[in-house]
């Protein structure tokens, strides 16, 4: 009983970090305004640990990464990482006794972590600015949300013409994305959880 609520525990804490962690690089990499409440709020939770991670992945600038501020992105990775591996712990896996053949499977699951709470962020992101466009289109979400999700949606309107005077990108975006997660994204977790 203790053992599942310190999962839970775990689980939504971590996992609330991560996707901090993600949001923070995805506000930077489609250049969304930090003047907005919401992303000064993201910003305000993850300086703690941004900030000494970026001095220490400064070096890396000199290898193309500057554009994309990858200190959130490897924060994101590593708090999974975290997760996955205090999860086995508290389920009394032997990880001293696994030794090495279990790492990666570890990685592979951090790394798909990573992935499903990056398509869920841009999913409920598209979500929510359908509803929004419908009740508020200017509400204070509106332009957040705009610059989040124009860069994927742009590119599917290329290719995704309107039915009448309706922009269906969005729901197909939606759906795509569930398929990704229902159909490669969650098999391939099972298998690499089966593997530990």
């Amino acid at each position: 009983m203790l053992i599942n609520a310190l999962l839970f525990l775990l689980h939504t804490l971590l996992g609330l970090l991560t996707c901090l962690f993600l949001l923070r690089f995805y506000f930077q990499l489609c250049k969304v305004s930090f003047q907005n409440p919401a992303a000064e709020w993201v910003i305000a939770l993850t300086q703690f640990a941004v900030k000494p991670t970026r001095r220490i992945l400064a070096a890396f600038k000199n290898f193309g990464f500057s554009r994309a501020d990858i200190s959130t992105l490897a924060l994101a990775y590593l708090t999974q990482l975290a997760l996955f591996t205090l999860s086995l712990w508290l389920k009394d896996f032997p990880l001293v006794v696994a030794g090495s053949s279990i790492w990666p499977s570890l990685l592979g699951l951090a790394l798909l972590g990573v992935i499903n709470i990056s398509l869920t962020i841009f999913l409920y992101a598209v979500l929510l600015q359908a509803v929004l466009s419908w009740l508020n289109p200017h509400t204070l979400l509106a332009p957040l949300l705009h610059s989040l999700t124009d860069p994927i949606l742009s590119r599917m309107r290329k290719f995704i013409r309107p039915i009448g005077h309706v922009d269906i990108s969005p729901l197909v975006f939606v759906i795509g994305a569930q398929l990704v997660l229902a159909t490669i994204a969650l098999p391939l977790e099972n298998h690499l959880l089966a593997s530990l």
